[in-house]
């Protein structure tokens, strides 16, 4: 009853702002959000707040998880890179949207609990690495799309060799202090368009692994 009553409310609120994607929404409805918050929280899964998880993190709300991978623009033949993975939500939402998920989170206890989700869902093309995301991953080659949940300090540098040719990202970038602003940024061949979206209230990013689990 929360999972359905919870979708609807959120699809209404999303066509109040013209966003239909059939196929985004598709991949949201498949993902039951509440498996991916506190138990007593679950209420408030499909709602616009943020929500508490553990180590100092959280969750963005439903609303604007959709908003961000609106713009992101995923298609099935897509590899991803997902920075700052969470409660795993928005890394299980792109797996039934594209090829391959590779995601990053630098606290131990999140990454095991994201990837255990994930895993219960079935979704083999997602995995969820420990590792620091300042300067993205190396190893990999380069993704068609790059997602970030935690606030750069300026738009990072590693983007333009690891983003494949007509590739975009989705990045939170502080622009003064206190404010952060999410900005798109599309590159086509070695030239990049950049866009900046509107405010958003993710935390700066914070290097190197935590000592938290």
């Amino acid at each position: 009853m929360i999972e359905r009553e919870g979708f609807a409310a959120l699809v209404l609120r999303l066509r109040a702002e013209g966003i239909s994607d059939l196929d985004l929404l598709t991949a949201v409805e498949q993902t039951p959000r509440s498996a991916f918050v506190p138990s007593y929280l679950a209420e408030h899964a499909y709602s616009s707040r943020s929500i508490p998880l553990d180590c100092g993190s959280f969750m963005e709300g439903a609303d604007l998880t959709v908003r961000m991978l609106r713009q992101l623009n995923v298609k099935p033949a897509h590899r991803v890179l997902e920075i700052g993975t969470g409660s795993g939500f928005m890394a299980a939402v792109l797996g039934r949207m594209s090829e391959r998920v590779l995601s990053l989170e630098r606290y131990r206890g999140l990454a095991t609990d994201a990837q255990k989700r994930i895993d219960d869902l079935g979704l083999k093309n997602v995995v969820v690495r420990l590792a620091d995301g300042s300067a993205g991953v190396t190893g990999e080659g380069t993704f068609d799309r790059i997602i970030a949940t935690a606030a750069f300090p300026e738009m990072p540098r590693f983007m333009a060799e690891q983003m494949a040719s007509g590739g975009v990202a989705v990045v939170p970038v502080i622009v003064d202090e206190g404010r952060c602003m999410l900005t798109r940024l599309a590159k086509t061949g070695s030239r990049f368009e950049r866009e900046e979206l509107g405010p958003v209230p993710f935390l700066p990013l914070e290097p190197r692994l935590s000592l938290c689990l």
